[in-house]
């Protein structure tokens, strides 16, 4: 229901916010980052629980509760995405996840269907509420955003296959804001990560009309019992094919 866009938008706007303050008050960065982590989550479920009791969250500042396993709607959030990027000054690749999964009845697999990004220091949520299907035009060369910690090798070798160039950024979430705002062509990553880290990504870049799967072609899934995602695949509908093969023919898959 629209609300629920309304609320995962507000939700990751006020958190937003709160970092921000508690960011320009400076001080010892892995103390900052631990406060940002702490306060985020402990408001963002609060308000969750406040406004939506029934339902289950899934953060990644807190216990993983058993029932959302069988519940009908999780919430999925995290409270600080980019907690490296968020302790050092002057960056703006970090953001804030809230993200709904639902699913109709008992034998319903289940999806996501609301999310937002914040990205604070940049001063923009993006969510499933004002999602437009306008995918943005292509660049020249492709540009394709990796982590900038963990870049995974094979993504070296696309962009030599493709003559693609790399742009480095922090946050999950500010990667894939940078494919839907056309800043660049696709993001890739094959290291690993967690639900939390794509759900709302995921969810807006999807409501904006954009490709979003694993690098095999494969749909990815949320609120599954082993928390861990392999990779993914966030791109422009019009270069996912290129993409796929490219990875195909450079991971030696079938």
């Amino acid at each position: 229901m629209t609300d629920d866009h309304a609320l995962a938008r507000d939700l990751a706007g006020q958190a937003g916010r709160r970092l921000t303050e508690l960011r320009a008050q400076g001080g010892d960065p892995d103390v900052l980052r631990k406060a940002g982590d702490r306060m985020s989550h402990d408001f963002l479920t609060a308000a969750l629980a406040g406004r939506r009791p029934d339902d289950v969250v899934l953060s990644e500042e807190g216990a993983d509760n058993p029932a959302r396993l069988g519940a009908r709607r999780v919430w999925i959030v995290d409270p600080l995405d980019g907690t490296r990027e968020f302790g050092e000054p002057g960056r703006t690749d970090w953001a804030v996840h809230v993200a709904l999964w639902e699913r109709r009845d008992t034998g319903d697999a289940g999806d996501l269907t609301a999310g937002a990004v914040a990205l604070p220091a940049q001063g923009q949520v993006l969510s499933t509420l004002d999602a437009h299907d306008q995918p943005a035009g292509a660049t020249a060369p492709m540009r394709i955003v990796v982590s900038r910690s963990r870049p995974p090798g094979f993504v070296r070798n696309i962009s030599g296959l493709l003559s693609a160039e790399l742009v480095p950024l922090g946050s999950a979430g500010a990667k894939v804001a940078a494919v839907i705002r056309g800043e660049v062509d696709a993001y890739v990553h094959g290291g690993g990560f967690y639900e939390w880290d794509t759900a709302a990504p995921v969810a807006v870049a999807r409501a904006a009309g954009f490709h979003a799967s694993r690098i095999d072609g494969s749909a990815l899934a949320y609120n599954q019992a082993d928390l861990l995602m392999p990779d993914i695949l966030v791109c422009r509908p019009a270069v996912a094919g290129t993409l796929l093969q490219a990875i195909r023919e450079v991971t030696n898959a079938p």
